[in-house]
């Protein structure tokens, strides 16, 4: 089954005007004025525009009889594609192999397969979302079954996402507007004057009146939206990226004859990125089959590589994945992400030992879908939770360190946790402590460590204090608690106690 994520990017004309020109302010309304003769409308506004009642469509000499200080920008569809293209290729590299432009002003992606990379669908259509709103680009996305369904439903509802669960799309679609269905403006019209509302209500209607009336476009449409018929997305494709091809006079099916031709296009690939001193780090597969559907097939390494069987072995462990259907008519190897890779000398046994090299089990449970792969590393800072960092587990050693007077525990907590404490004030340990509904006394403590808040940082640490103490309760465990403040002056912190961690 096809997962198909469309993405809708509704002011991009005004997004694109606003990011090339960083000095107009944020609270000034902008719109986009498109011309035909002497006719001027607005193509595109902007949220500021809208709250302001201008709209699509408007006459541009009322738009700015209405608002003063308006800013108007002649159409530029050319900038606009330029843009959607820019975007759709980023989409290429971070989310499927199968990404194509939908002008104009959206983006259209096969996610089978590739949604367990990201997290699940859910979580791939929150951070997609979440990356072009942090690019200034507000954004809805759908994951359904087809492309039209997707299409419509991402331009017709209110939420940034929607996911529809598998098999759903034709009761999520009956109740969509006619212009969900990509049809020509001046059919949506005739339909409306027919009284027709919803994509539902069109489908329930018998076929041959409309053919004969309106075409066979308007049937063809409705079958994809409903899957009966299929869409195939033609990828992007920029000529950077290296890519090679092997086309079949006869369909292939069998798992076997496909990873043989897989094993010779890694070979190709690899010598054509050896002559361009590249190697891949993001590996796409594209196996095309003879019902014009297009399945895909992605392999991820943790550092650029162009080792032939290396590669090979990634892309064998996912054969299973691929569905030849009735059969295999071309495959495409294309590396979707490469870097500077240069020969270096190999390591011989004989004369030093090698380093251990981890990157291959990296390689291999990322590409299951395992997430959050990383290592830790230590960061400069007094303040506990922020001594360490998430890298990636190839990164390089940086060798900083801080020097530890005072013992750490093995086991931080996530967030702090508030406890009920009974202790003398300013610098004595406490006597006992609540946490978790639970009383213990303290036989043995020790401290208090101070630790200053990072002024450099943020204001609101210029006075802040930490004071912490590790204590030892009746039954032998030893935890690591803090209070806020120095316990004299209230704006050093609010002395309330905290668990921050447990010792072995």
């Amino acid at each position: 089954m096809t997962r198909v994520v469309s993405v809708f990017l509704p002011t991009l004309p005004t997004d694109r005007v606003r990011r090339a020109d960083p000095f107009i302010p944020a609270e000034t309304p902008i719109v986009v004025v498109a011309r035909s003769g002497s006719k001027r409308w607005l193509s595109a506004v902007d949220a500021n525009a809208a709250k302001l009642g201008l709209h699509v469509g408007m006459a541009a000499a009322k738009a700015q009889a209405l608002v003063q200080g308006l800013h108007m920008v002649d159409a530029d569809p050319v900038a606009d594609l330029a843009a959607l293209e820019r975007l759709t290729l980023w989409a290429l590299s971070q989310y499927s192999p199968i990404v194509a432009i939908d002008p104009p002003d959206g983006i259209v992606m096969d996610t089978e397969g590739a949604d367990h990379l990201q997290g699940g669908e859910a979580l791939m259509l929150s951070g997609l979302v979440n990356r072009f709103r942090a690019r200034g680009l507000p954004a809805r996305a759908v994951v359904a079954d087809t492309w039209g369904a997707a299409f419509g439903l991402a331009r017709s509802i209110r939420a940034e996402t929607k996911v529809i669960p598998i098999g759903k799309t034709a009761d999520v679609v009956a109740r969509l507007p006619l212009a969900s269905l990509r049809l020509n403006a001046e059919t949506i019209v005739s339909l409306r004057t027919l009284g027709f509302k919803t994509v539902g209500e069109l489908a329930a209607t018998p076929r041959a009146p409309l053919t004969l009336r309106f075409g066979p476009e308007l049937g063809r449409r409705l079958d994809q939206m409903f899957g009966r018929v299929a869409e195939p997305i033609d990828p992007i494709r920029c000529p950077e990226i290296v890519e090679v091809h092997r086309a079949f006079a006869e369909p292939i099916g069998a798992a076997e004859t496909i990873g043989k031709y897989i094993s010779r296009l890694v070979i190709k690939l690899c010598l054509e990125l050896q002559v361009k001193r590249l190697g891949v780090r993001r590996t796409d597969l594209i196996v095309h089959r003879v019902d014009n559907t297009i399945q895909a097939l992605r392999a991820g390494t943790a550092k650029p590589v162009r080792d032939v069987a290396w590669l090979t072995k990634l892309l064998h462990d996912r054969i299973e994945k691929i569905d030849p259907g009735f059969g295999i008519d071309k495959l495409s190897l294309a590396a979707t992400t490469v870097e500077p890779l240069d020969d270096k000398q190999m390591v011989s046994s004989l004369v030093e030992a090698a380093d251990v090299d981890v990157t291959s089990l990296v390689d291999v449970l990322g590409n299951r879908g395992t997430q959050r792969i990383y290592r830790l590393a230590p960061v400069v800072s007094d303040v506990p939770e922020r001594s360490v960092q998430r890298v990636s587990p190839v990164a390089e050693e940086e060798g900083q360190t801080w020097p530890m007077i005072w013992p750490r525990p093995v086991r931080l907590m996530e967030h702090p946790e508030l406890i009920e404490v009974i202790a003398l004030l300013p610098d004595h340990p406490p006597v006992s402590f609540t946490w978790r509904g639970k009383r213990r006394r303290v036989k043995r403590a020790d401290g208090p460590e101070r630790i200053f808040g990072e002024w450099w940082l943020r204001t609101s640490e210029w006075v802040a204090v930490r004071d912490y103490f590790t204590v030892e309760d009746e039954t032998g465990e030893r935890y690591w608690i803090y209070r806020s403040g120095n316990g004299v002056d209230a704006e050093t912190g609010s002395h309330k106690w905290f668990l921050h961690g447990v010792f072995a």
